[in-house]
This record gives structure tokens, C-alpha cells and sequence, in this order.
């Protein structure tokens, strides 16, 4: 894996509900993880639209990716290892033709494996309670399989995100120590920008990761834009780390439906500033966040480029 350079990234935007915007059918458990099988064209083709829109990272379609998952509609554990290094191809191969297509644009690209929580397997809207009553030791074998795939698999860093309870960041720390050569960011939810979903003040998390030399920033993703400036000081007032901001729309997932409603919060261009005063590093979008919002995002953030694109 290589380096993370210490300058501000724009981060890519929501997957799974990009991919229903195009016609993918996302439905059921596996969520965006089906459409590796069905429809593997549209997730590199998304991914290179996140390029070109100015995200300098790419997320693969591996957050509900699960051996449990997959095991669930008759696939071995050699298919489904298949799949997880499939969404990381994906995303180099978007990054490859994306900058042979655009020789000029001289960014450094960047590819994240997206390591989901334990409850996307249960597609119950558990990473936004974060209630497993699992302990960190079950957590670890849950995700240790999948995060060595993962690992492995040519991606630049390991995204851990939509972590809505203390014990499985503690997981993840764990797996990090036992694969010192990864790179990863970690990102909570959080219902109020100062605590876990499950309840554990952010700072604590914050506390945890500071001291594990291959996490490179620790953040919130998946929250409501509004709750991102109180999630950035709590942050910050237990890590030196960069901080990692990527909220959703505003809008909330109702799992018994599998649908969003309410209406969207300000756009993330509107509040990026605050958001870096407030100490952000990394800004990017989550669910219902897409390409057009990640390229305003980009003419906030870095003005001169866009003009001389």
C-alpha cells in the first residue's frame, strides 16, 4: 500500500444509492454487493465518474460483501474471495482509464476497500444502532477473513467505516495490528456528532486510534450534514489524527422499507468551509451524495483547479 500524502483529500460519494439511480437493482441483503455480479461494468464506470468529478479516493463495492453474506445465495468462499478482489480491480482499473484518458490531470488517485461494520450483513440498520451485544473477540473473527482479502488485494488503504460501536473499533484495531503494512481510515456513525450510535462519546474512539500507527485519520461518515462540525471537535479532542468528514444527504434510511425519506440537509459544498475550520482534512459524501455534488464540493475546496480544468 502506499503512502497517504498528508494534503487534504476529496473523498467520492454514496455507491449503492448511485448505483439504484442507474438502474441497479440493490435490493435485498447483499445491497450494493450484488451488483459485483450482475452488473460489474456500472460499478467501474461509477467509480471513474468520481474521478472525473475531482474525488481523489475511490471506495469499492465491497461494504456489504460478506462470506456470511454470500453464503446466504449459494456462493462458496472462493467466489466470494473472487468478488471482494473484483471491487478493488474495479476501482484501479476506473483509475487506470480514467488517467489515460486524462494525461493532464496530474492528482495522485487513491483506491479504498471498504471494510463495512457487522451489521450491514444484517441489512437491519444495525450500523446505525450499533445493538450486536457481539464483544470485540466475536468481531474480530467475523472480519478477519474478509479484511485479509481485502487487505491484500491492491487497494491503497482500507476504509472501516459506518462503525457505530466502540467494540468494533476495537476490532478493527486488533486486525490492524495484525496487518501493520495496511493503511486504513476508521469512521463512525453518530446520531448527535458527539457520540457512537451505540452511545460512546466520540472522543473515546478517538482516544483508541490515536495511538495505532496505521490509521491514518479517523472520522464520522453516514451521519446528517448538520451533526459534522460537533463530530469533528469531539474528534479532535482525542487525536492528533487528521479527521475524516463524509456525511450523507440528511435524509434517513428506514430499513424495515429499504427507503430513504425526509428532505436532504445543506449541500456539502455549502458547509465544507466550516467543516475545515472546524478541523476537517478529508471531505467527501456518503449515501445519496453522488458525482454532481462531489464536483461542487470541488470548486469549494480547491477553486484553482476547477478553473484551470
Amino acid at each position: 500500500m502506499k503512502q497517504i500524502r498528508p494534503n487534504a483529500m476529496i473523498l467520492d460519494g454514496g455507491l449503492a444509492t448511485e448505483l439504484q439511480a442507474r438502474g441497479c437493482d440493490i435490493s435485498g441483503a447483499l445491497w450494493s454487493a450484488r451488483v459485483l455480479r450482475t452488473a460489474p461494468e456500472t460499478i467501474e464506470q461509477l467509480h471513474y465518474d468520481y474521478y472525473a468529478a475531482g474525488a481523489d479516493c475511490a471506495t469499492t463495492a465491497s461494504y456489504q460483501a460478506s462470506y456470511e453474506g454470500f453464503a446466504g445465495i449459494g456462493l462458496d468462499a472462493d467466489e466470494t474471495t473472487r468478488l471482494l478482489r473484483l471491487s478493488v480491480e474495479l476501482a484501479r482499473s476506473a483509475r487506470s482509464r480514467y488517467q489515460r484518458d486524462h494525461p493532464e490531470d496530474r492528482r495522485e488517485l487513491f483506491v479504498a476497500a471498504s471494510v463495512g461494520p457487522y451489521g450491514a450483513i444484517l441489512h437491519d440498520g444495525s450500523e446505525y444502532r450499533g445493538d450486536y451485544g457481539l464483544s470485540a473477540a466475536q468481531l474480530v473473527a467475523f472480519h478477519a477473513r474478509r479484511f485479509e482479502v481485502l487487505a491484500t488485494a491492491g487497494a491503497d488503504l482500507l476504509a472501516c467505516e459506518t462503525i457505530p460501536v466502540l467494540e468494533e473499533a476495537r476490532a478493527y484495531v486488533e486486525l490492524l495490528k495484525r496487518h501493520p503494512l495496511a493503511q486504513a481510515w476508521l469512521s463512525f456513525t453518530s446520531p448527535d456528532g458527539v457520540h457512537t450510535s451505540h452511545g460512546e462519546p466520540l472522543m473515546e474512539c478517538a482516544r483508541l486510534i490515536d495511538t495505532i500507527p496505521n490509521v491514518f485519520a479517523v472520522g464520522v461518515n453516514c451521519v446528517k450534514p448538520e451533526v459534522v462540525g460537533d463530530a469533528i471537535r469531539a474528534l479532535a479532542a482525542g487525536t492528533g489524527k487528521p479527521i475524516l468528514v463524509y456525511p450523507n444527504s440528511g435524509e434517513c434510511w428506514e430499513a424495515g422499507h429499504e427507503r430513504w425519506h425526509g428532505t436532504p440537509g445543506n449541500s456539502l459544498a455549502a458547509l465544507a468551509p466550516e467543516w475545515i475550520h472546524a478541523g476537517a482534512h478529508h471531505i467527501g459524501g456518503c449515501c445519496r451524495v453522488g458525482p454532481g455534488e462531489i464536483t461542487r464540493l470541488k470548486t469549494v475546496l480547491r477553486p484553482t483547479a476547477t478553473q484551470a480544468s
